[in-house]
């Protein structure tokens, strides 16, 4: 027998082959779903460790609080205080003209110079005028002489009263003659008609001026008047001899004190407000009448009341807001500082502070510089400098 005839070289027979396969695909299944399991297991624990570790990172490595300054609400009474705007206007102040006409003959005044009240400033010609007076005393003097005459003869029975009568009227006449006179000729010559300090020159030698010609301004600026308007409500609170402060541009820096006078009695239908009038002392002659002010009038104090700096209010939209900050304790009792978004009511800035009539107790401490890196909830560290200071006031005088 030959190999190939062999049994022990012969194949196996069909159904062996058939059973073998079945085993080998379960043992490959087997590992194929035992890898993807572990790859599975594997990406999961990863996720899970990496997610635990970020986790870890971020609680023990939390951002530096942000440095702040901090002010703290107080409560102060504040000064009570009405503002508006006015213009000053000279107590005197006079546009000096010519009450006749005539021509200039003589220019008697220096334009800006200070005068005496009866300085003589111009002379308009008047010798015509000076002889009418010469001739009107001459008459006088006759007239004197024959009422004399009259009267004497009167006192001898020698004469009539009618006589005596008819002189009289003669001399008042030539007196009066001699009074009008005096009048024209004082009438053309321009006096100043009170102290104060010339404007610029109008009029030139040799002109000849009509009457109402404006020759020169006069102006009186050892006081002034101070013009400014209140409204209706504010009334009550008026009265006359309160303090009056005013600001004007030409001297920034500088605060000017004077008194109500006077208060309108009538209140304009138009605007509803109530025009004010105070006088206020001018001794160096730096104010002048035409400048814009801004009055501040000190009225009765009012209760206490809580304010911060103008800094720490955030003025929006949706409301004006402080950042408060509060302590807080962590679980390992280690205290810190945490900000919060605060809504608060204002009211009126006075020298720097704002009034906050809710929303705030006296002690709250508030962030004053800082706020634009904060939100709800941050953690804080107060700065060493110190928050910024009150915006200076012009020095009172």
């Amino acid at each position: 027998m030959d190999a190939k005839s062999s049994p022990s070289h012969q194949n196996p027979p069909p159904s062996e082959k058939t059973q073998h396969k079945p085993i080998r695909m379960r043992r490959w299944m087997i590992i194929i779903g035992g890898a993807l399991v572990l790859l599975v297991g594997i990406i999961w624990g990863f996720n899970t460790f990496r997610n635990h570790m970020i986790a870890q990172f971020f609680k023990n490595n939390k951002p530096p609080p942000t440095v702040v300054a901090v002010a703290e609400a107080k409560s102060e009474v504040l000064p009570n205080l009405l503002t508006g705007v006015g213009d000053l206007a000279a107590v005197h102040q006079v546009n000096v003209t010519t009450d006749v006409n005539g021509r200039v003959t003589e220019i008697l005044f220096t334009p800006g110079a200070k005068v005496k009240a009866g300085d003589p400033l111009l002379q308009i010609f008047d010798a015509p005028d000076q002889s009418d007076l010469a001739s009107y005393k001459a008459q006088t003097l006759a007239a004197s002489l024959a009422l004399d005459r009259a009267k004497t003869l009167l006192a001898k029975s020698f004469g009539p009263q009618a006589t005596v009568d008819q002189a009289q009227a003669a001399y008042d006449q030539a007196n009066a003659a001699v009074a009008k006179t005096e009048a024209i000729i004082s009438q053309k010559r321009i006096k100043a008609p009170f102290d104060g300090e010339l404007g610029v020159r109008l009029v030139e030698l040799g002109q000849y001026l009509s009457a109402g010609t404006q020759i020169v301004s006069l102006t009186d600026l050892s006081q002034l008047y101070l013009n400014f308007t209140a409204t209706e409500k504010d009334r009550s609170v008026l009265n006359v001899g309160q303090t009056v402060r005013i600001v004007v541009d030409a001297y920034p820096g500088r605060t000017f004190e004077g008194k109500i006078t006077t208060i309108e009695p009538q209140i304009s239908a138009d605007t509803r407000n109530v025009r004010i009038q105070a006088t206020l002392a001018n001794p160096d002659r730096i104010l002048q009448p035409g400048m814009f002010a801004s009055t501040t009038v000190e009225l009765p104090p009012k209760p206490a009341v809580i304010t911060v700096p103008e800094t720490a209010v955030d003025y929006t939209l949706y409301g004006d807001s402080v950042w408060l900050i509060t302590e807080t304790k962590d679980a390992d009792g280690k205290t810190s500082l945490k900000t919060d978004r605060t809504f608060v009511k204002t009211g009126s800035r006075v020298h720097g502070r704002v009034v906050i009539s809710s929303g705030l107790k006296a002690g709250d401490k508030v962030v004053a510089v800082g706020q634009l890196k904060l939100q709800s909830g941050s953690a804080v560290a107060i700065s060493s400098d110190p928050p910024p200071p009150i915006p200076a006031q012009p020095p009172r005088n």
